[in-house]
């Protein structure tokens, strides 16, 4: 594929403008870990059913970070199966 001089400009530009981006500092007494993060995975279709209809959110935020999305990640795999080839 080839771009254009000013194409490529502008991805450079983008890079560059949104690489500053970052998100806000989570400040709560005891942010949700791993076990909640399993648990908030394996019910993650069941609370997107209710992101529908009501406010529950799918994704705990503020969080404990890596371990919940660990978490959230078995979670979710635990629930479709895992990584089994059919």
């Amino acid at each position: 594929m080839r771009f254009s001089k000013s194409g490529l400009l502008i991805i450079v530009a983008i890079g560059l403008l949104t690489s500053c981006a970052t998100q806000p500092t989570p400040e709560a007494y005891e942010p949700p870990g791993f076990l909640l993060g399993f648990v908030h995975g394996v019910i993650s279709p069941f609370a997107l059913i209710g992101e529908l209809f009501t406010n529950v959110r799918v994704y705990a935020f503020p969080n404990s970070g890596g371990w919940y999305d660990l978490g959230f990640m078995l979670g979710i795999g635990a629930l479709g199966g895992g990584s089994r080839a059919v």
